[in-house]
């Protein structure tokens, strides 16, 4: 008998050990060539200098992270995921930056019981009737940077609004968004193609139609075409422009250039938030990268200090489902965007702020005009019946 316990005790020490000597493994699967890989290079930076500064470590186990190029591509995407699971048995996924990859690739690692950790990807599926406890998002419901823009447009009395985004789920999200707080008039609403590069017809019409406004949500390379195309056309100084954030940002900024000045848009995250977590990652970000960092790369800040904090609370215990389940429900840190709190759908419950593209110096950045929404919940929140 006292063998047997000696044995047992001898098992659970070893077992602790090799435990302590293991590692955190990591799918990164992300859009990291073509029109939107500048939106999945930021992501990628970010979350390599979260790791960076946690001394590649969380909850103390080394961090392995493979990288993987969806191409933005499902089959790509479809591929990355299955390889990162069934291959590298990876203990989270994340990364992926549009919403109809995310669908795609859902069912497969919802099956695999792998937790995924979204840095981006935010469609309304997963945050109402098919919300999942294995997704986990860092950034926002889809809905939500538009619903905030819908609502400033709306406090600003514009009455005729002009509509565009892409043909893909994201982009159906975006309008339904701001037409949820926006209640003027819609002058007309359009889908345009994904990574669609030239707008001319579409600017045309727009000048046809002579709009009191016009509201986009262009990611990428798409974005940068469209504002630049805007410009050019003389638009910018005859109908306001008004963006989301993900179209106004440091990658945009940066290729359209003074032009943007004057352009608001909304974000959870700004460059002048005061909690030390952010002042950090946008110091470091721009020592490191020597550029200035954007939404995307603050979110993929956040996805690591979560994972941190889950592996943290389950004491290297990574294989215990349902306590990593609670870990990520319940996780309490500083994001880059103030105090994390996880929504029951697993959606951030956040701040949203009014930011306005200004020269500050020599350079053209987004600066923090105020506040929008307190403590937002996305509306999908009250049909999610976590299972």
């Amino acid at each position: 008998m006292h063998k047997i316990l000696k044995l047992t005790a001898l098992t659970a020490l070893l077992s602790t050990s090799a435990l302590a000597q293991g590692s955190v493994k990591i799918g990164f699967v992300s859009t990291l060539s073509g029109p939107g890989s500048g939106l999945g290079v930021d992501a990628r930076d970010g979350f390599n200098l979260a790791v960076r500064h946690l001394g590649n470590k969380f909850g103390g186990l080394n961090v392995d992270v493979s990288f993987s190029d969806d191409k933005q591509d499902a089959d790509t995407a479809r591929q990355a995921v299955e390889k990162a699971i069934k291959r590298d048995k990876v203990d989270f996924l994340t990364g992926i930056i549009f919403s109809n990859l995310m669908l795609a690739v859902g069912d497969t690692i919802f099956d695999s019981k792998t937790p995924y950790v979204s840095l981006n990807a935010g469609p309304s599926q997963y945050a109402g009737k098919d919300c999942n406890p294995y997704f986990y998002n860092v950034a926002w419901q889809n809905d939500n940077l538009h619903e905030a823009m819908g609502k400033y447009v709306q406090s600003r009395k514009f009455d005729g609004v002009y509509l565009l985004a892409p043909n893909y789920p994201a982009g159906k999200d975006a309008l339904t968004g701001f037409k949820r707080f926006y209640k003027g008039k819609v002058a007309a609403e359009m889908y345009t193609k994904v990574n669609q590069l030239d707008f001319a017809a579409e600017i045309a019409q727009i000048r046809a139609a002579r709009p009191k406004a016009v509201y986009t949500f262009q990611p990428g390379g798409s974005g940068i075409n469209f504002i630049k195309q805007y410009a050019e056309a003389g638009l910018l100084k005859e109908i306001p422009l008004f963006l989301p954030g993900f179209s106004a940002d440091a990658d945009v900024i940066k290729a359209v250039g003074p032009s943007m000045v004057g352009i608001f848009n909304t974000s959870q995250w700004t460059l002048e938030l005061a909690n030390d977590t952010n002042k950090k990652f946008v110091e470091d970000f721009r020592k490191t990268y020597n550029r200035t960092p954007s939404l995307y790369a603050a979110q993929g800040y956040d996805a690591a200090l979560l994972m941190n904090e889950a592996v943290k609370d389950l004491k290297g215990n990574l294989g215990n489902d349902a306590a990593m389940r609670k870990a990520l429900e319940n996780a309490t840190f500083t994001s880059t965007h103030g105090p994390f709190k996880m929504g029951a759908n697993h959606y951030p419950i956040q701040d949203i702020y009014l930011r306005q593209v200004a020269k500050k110096g020599n350079e053209v950045v987004n600066r923090q005009v105020g506040k929008v929404f307190t403590a937002h919940v996305d509306a999908y929140a009250r049909e999610c019946k976590m299972k």
